[in-house]
Formats: C-alpha cells, structure tokens, sequence
C-alpha cells in the first residue's frame, strides 16, 4: 500500500540528494480572510465567556430550574466548540465551513435582532452582535475568501 507521505516524497525529485529544488514559500493568506477570522475569533471568545457565565452562575446562584440552566450552559458550551471547529476550518480552506459560518451569523443575527425589539430592549447588545455578524458575511462572501474556502481535497473521496 503506498502512502501520500510515499507519493510525496519520491514525486518530490529530492531522493537523489542533489537539493537543486527551489523552496516555494506558500501564498500570504488574503487580507479579508484574516478578517474573518479574527470576527469569528471574537465570536468565539464572547460565546466561551457566556457560557463560563453560565457555569459560574449555576455554581453560585440558585436557579429555579437546575435542569434548564444546566441544558442552557451545555448547549452554549457546545456552540463555543463548534464555533472553534469553524474557526480552525476557515484556516485550513475547508469547504464546509462556508454554510457553517452563514448558519452561525444568522443565529447571532437573530439573536441581535431580538435584543434590538420589546420592552426589554438592548440596543447596545442588538448592535455589538449584529454589526460583526454582517461583517463576517461580508467578508465570507469576499472573492478572496471564497477561492480560499471553495478547494476541495479530491484525496478525500
């Protein structure tokens, strides 16, 4: 059975040890990229606090329903990894994280728009998540952005 570290390695030309190949360093990531991750980078560090929000409240305070508050920390935490998972997704190029990263910005959205509305209103907090929300949509959908996430690895299938 042949490996890719085999292909690589003798497809390389460097197995005759004459070390005349060229290093080709690698392409500078795009600007707009960058971008991106660093608005889902800050989505995922305020979701982590939320949720260590959560847990600190569950410990400290008594909730009326143990149940609900402790179902409400652990999907928040779950969010938080799945956040992270994008993040490290949209690094690599990978090209599911293109829907991801939309479902999630419409999630925050939502929850933006809830926060503008009723008589309980938070303006300031409708507005600190939706103006990242529609920034990182923005950027997702950025030439750049979209040729570095749309490659697919064909040794996968």
């Amino acid at each position: 059975m042949v490996s890719d570290w085999d292909v690589a390695v003798k497809s390389s030309g460097n197995s005759n040890g004459t070390g005349t190949e060229q290093f080709v360093p690698p392409a500078p990531r795009p600007r707009a990229l960058t971008a991106l991750v660093v608005v889902l980078s800050l989505e995922f560090l305020a979701i982590t606090g939320v949720a260590l929000y959560l847990v600190l409240e569950l410990i400290v305070d008594r909730p009326d329903s143990y149940a609900s508050a402790v179902a409400l920390a652990i999907v928040v935490a779950v969010a938080a990894v799945w956040v992270l998972f994008i993040v490290i997704g949209v690094l690599r190029g990978q090209a599911w994280t293109r829907a991801a990263v939309v479902v999630l910005q419409i999630l925050i959205g939502a929850v933006a728009i809830g926060s503008l509305q009723g008589a309980d209103a938070l303006p300031g907090l409708g507005f600190a998540l939706l103006v990242p929300a529609v920034l990182a949509l923005v950027l997702l959908f950025s030439k750049s952005v979209l040729a570095h996430v749309s490659e697919r690895d064909d040794r996968a299938l």
